[in-house]
């Protein structure tokens, strides 16, 4: 025989068990938004350094190319050494969208300088 249950005896335990279970999925919630901000802008310097790498190769302004590509507020580095360009994009991601330390992506590119003149036989 089973023991009949009292309603009301457990009143409150879900708003207790929500309580303080909220908090926590409200953090991994913010942890995954930003985790994917990450991802998002390590694809844009990415992007940005491999098209700053291509237009130095060429003679172009390699850092007006990456700066249209690039998230806001991204450094961006362009040199040269012998016959290979190398362009660097870096970008902090806000946790949290807020001011707290952020997380620093970066993407490197390298590109083989194309020759000053064609010569045709």
């Amino acid at each position: 025989m089973s023991r009949r249950r009292w309603p009301g005896r457990d009143r409150g335990s879900f708003t207790a068990e929500l309580a303080a279970g909220l908090p926590a999925l409200m953090l991994m919630l913010g942890f995954g938004v930003t985790a994917v901000m990450a991802v998002s802008a390590r694809m844009q310097c990415l992007d940005a350094a491999r098209e700053a790498a291509l237009a130095a190769s060429r003679g172009e302004d390699g850092a007006a190319a990456a700066a249209r590509l690039a998230p806001e507020g991204a450094a961006i580095a362009v040199g040269a050494s012998g016959d290979s360009v190398t362009a660097a994009v870096s970008a902090r991601v806000r946790v949290f969208g807020t001011d707290l330390p952020g997380v620093l992506v970066s993407g490197e590119a390298v590109a083989a300088r194309e020759p000053e003149e064609v010569v045709i036989p």
